[in-house]
């Protein structure tokens, strides 16, 4: 055999195993996707379907959280279709699917530390809760939470409409659209580390002091020492889910730090379960936390899910 035909020969096995572990990998992070989608969906479904659900303060931030999450899990599941599929759009389309799943992405950092800071309220200043916390205050926090990520969102197309466009041969993108490909000059990735920063500091500093505030409050004696455990708890867990949507945030400088030192083809298993780990699981969390956990949502959850084969439901 010739040393054109191994040639040929080794090309076509590095093909197919490209091929099949993008099967593989698709197959392995798209059914896990579409199963978290499905359970999103019902639970934003069972929060509008009962009145205790939309006019309880917590639950309207809970379905704002679930909202943003479900979208952002859509976009990014499309996005990673195109890419396995090596599918390029043009830069405008993919402008706008980016600055999408930027948008909603940003939402959930913003959500969580609004839910804890209303834990902290209902364990440390109870009597003040009903008048602090109201439907009206709460649907004005939510409108504060998406028009600052709105104006972040606002802030990075501008700095993309100062790339000439006009010096490309062509719109059509030559890689797959992602953050890192809408990076198109310094200053958005300078303007991109310093939001990231500020919003990682300002975020775990808020939700730790609520937090320590829980703690503190559930050694007090004239504290409900049930229900404080409980919030300690849940802060506990929205700080958890708070670190791993904030690394979603830090993405894209991770795949840069990485892309100078390792092989391309490297960078693409890493990004595939750096996907895993920092999209799809930071979006399931809230699901199983508030599904499993709370005893109010629960039951008409679990009601949903089973088709509705149960005939009633207590509340």
């Amino acid at each position: 055999m010739s040393y054109a035909s191994q040639t040929l020969n080794i090309t076509a096995e590095q093909r197919y195993q490209g091929l099949l572990e993008r099967v593989v990998f698709s197959m392995l992070i798209g059914m896990p996707c579409c199963l978290f989608l499905f359970i999103n969906g019902i639970m934003l479904f069972t929060l509008r379907s009962k009145a205790v659900f939309r006019e309880t303060s917590r639950y309207i931030l809970l379905y704002n959280l679930l909202f943003a999450d479900t979208v952002m899990l859509g976009l990014s599941q499309l996005l990673y279709i195109l890419s396995v599929s090596r599918i390029f759009p043009v830069y405008p389309v993919c402008g706008v699917l980016i600055m999408l799943t930027s948008l909603t992405n940003e939402i959930s950092p913003l959500t969580l530390v609004v839910m804890c800071l209303e834990r902290y309220v209902a364990v440390c200043y109870p009597l003040r809760h009903a008048t602090i916390i109201t439907v009206r205050n709460t649907a004005i926090a939510i409108i504060v939470v998406w028009a600052f990520s709105s104006l972040n969102v606002l802030i990075r197309v501008l700095l993309l409409l100062k790339f000439p466009f006009k010096e490309l041969p062509s719109l059509q993108m030559t890689d797959v659209c992602s953050d890192i490909a809408m990076f198109l000059g310094p200053m958005s990735d300078i303007y991109d580390k310093a939001y990231t920063g500020f919003v990682f500091l300002s975020a775990g500093v808020a939700v730790t002091c609520s937090y320590v505030g829980v703690m503190v409050a559930a050694r007090s004696a004239s504290t409900d020492k049930a229900s404080a455990h409980k919030a300690r708890n849940t802060v506990l867990l929205h700080l958890v889910q708070l670190g791993l949507s904030l690394l979603s945030t830090m993405h894209a400088s991770i795949i840069i730090s990485l892309s100078t030192t390792l092989q391309r083809l490297l960078i693409v298993r890493i990004k595939s379960i750096l996907y895993v780990f920092i999209y799809i699981l930071p979006r399931c969390l809230s699901s199983l936390i508030y599904g499993l956990r709370d005893q109010t949502i629960r039951p008409v959850l679990m009601y949903y899910l089973c088709c509705r084969l149960k005939k009633k439901i207590k509340i």
